[in-house]
């Protein structure tokens, strides 16, 4: 699968201390582009082979567009299902969220990240336990590279943080937001939980959209593209993902064909449908379904404009993840003694996020850890 390494440094170099001066700096990857660097520091070089370095834009993904609002209702199920069995991505439109609420989220998050450094730098902490929190690169000191971007995280549910701990000009409308986004989420996950046979209610009645963290990454512009990423490859450490993006290219997914789980290529998940949601599955929703819903690696290339950053806001749906004891293991329905056993071992949300955390984005997907057998899934 997709690696990824860090560059050989030159004799001398204290890569530990460049990291500690970047993030003592509080200013993020915005901060070093006010400063008017020209060539990115050492610790966001990244090398990989080089078909995977090329962007390859000009080949797209063919992302399905659901219709939520369809009267057939078996249909959109049979829409979803098969989406959610290949591919693992897909949009939705005719959501129930007013257009108006979307481009405000964005323009929120634009604004935020373009204020002066010292508006930004009292919410710029890695506190876990802060609900909301500013930095650049969640998995700083444990990746291989950083990545060319930073991000605003807000723990929107079950118990959102007050209005007063979130900045200005975020303030008037990330819970709004949080709350329209965890009515889509249950949408979806009724869909999918009759897609896999079972009734409409189940994934829901599993707390699989209890907990909601809305996590807004800014990518600002990158004078050398070619060697960082914006984020490194990886799948979603959640059950669902609820995407909101700007019209900016950047967002690759890789698509495996019929040679087996090596193989695949990176293609561009186009951004032309106005007012869709881009919907993904997570880790924990394939370990749930024993492998039948697919949580497929993503990853996001380096910002090329000149002059524009690009906006993206990912709602992660996921049980309450400070107080959840439940063990999430294959649902007995999706297995069977002389059919398909178990591929997953049973685990807690709080167990599944710490080793996620622990292990940063290092391009190896979590869920093999979590394999019975030890042996990744052939699709």
């Amino acid at each position: 699968m997709s690696t990824t390494t860090t560059m050989a440094p030159d004799d001398g170099y204290d890569r530990r201390r460049e990291l500690q001066a970047f993030d003592d700096s509080k200013a993020g990857v915005k901060g070093l582009l006010d400063a008017g660097v020209t060539a990115i520091p050492a610790i966001f070089h990244h090398h990989a082979p080089p078909e995977q370095q090329q962007q390859q834009q000009q080949q797209r993904a063919r992302i399905p567009v659901i219709d939520l609002a369809a009267p057939e209702r078996e249909q959109v199920v049979a829409q979803v299902k098969a989406a959610a069995e290949t591919v693992g991505f897909f949009q939705v439109v005719n959501h129930g969220v007013p257009g108006e609420l979307l481009a405000e989220m964005l323009a929120s998050i634009r604004r935020f990240n373009e204020e002066p450094p010292e508006t930004k730098r009292p919410y710029y902490t890695r506190d876990l336990p802060r609900k909301v929190k500013f930095n650049s690169n969640f998995d700083l000191f444990e990746s291989p590279a950083a990545n060319w971007r930073d991000t605003l995280f807000c723990e929107a549910a079950p118990e959102p943080p007050r209005p007063e701990e979130l900045p200005a000009a975020v303030r008037h409308v990330m819970l709004e937001y949080g709350g329209a986004m965890r009515a889509v989420a249950a949408r979806v996950l009724a869909l999918l939980s009759e897609a896999l046979g079972l009734g409409r209610h189940h994934l829901g009645e599993m707390g699989c959209a209890e907990g909601l963290s809305v996590v807004s990454h800014y990518y600002p512009p990158c004078p050398e593209p070619h060697l960082t990423m914006g984020c490194s490859a990886h799948s979603d450490p959640s059950f669902l993902t609820v995407l909101l993006r700007d019209a900016m290219p950047g967002l690759q997914v890789l698509l495996r064909d019929d040679e087996g789980a090596a193989a695949g290529r990176w293609l561009e998940v186009p951004a032309d449908v106005p007012g869709a949601l881009l919907i993904n599955i997570g880790d924990l929703l394939e370990l749930v379904s024993n492998g039948r819903l697919k949580s497929v690696e993503h990853r996001v290339v380096a910002n090329q404009s000149k002059d524009r950053a690009r906006v993206s806001v990912a709602c992660f749906c996921n049980a309450d993840i400070l107080r959840s004891t439940r063990v999430y293991g294959p649902i007995p329905e999706l297995t069977s003694e002389d059919g398909e056993p178990p591929l997953y071992r049973g685990v807690t949300v709080p167990e599944f996020l710490a080793h996620y955390d622990k292990k940063g984005l290092d391009g190896r997907p979590t869920l093999h850890d979590f394999l019975l057998d030890h042996q990744p899934p052939h699709y």
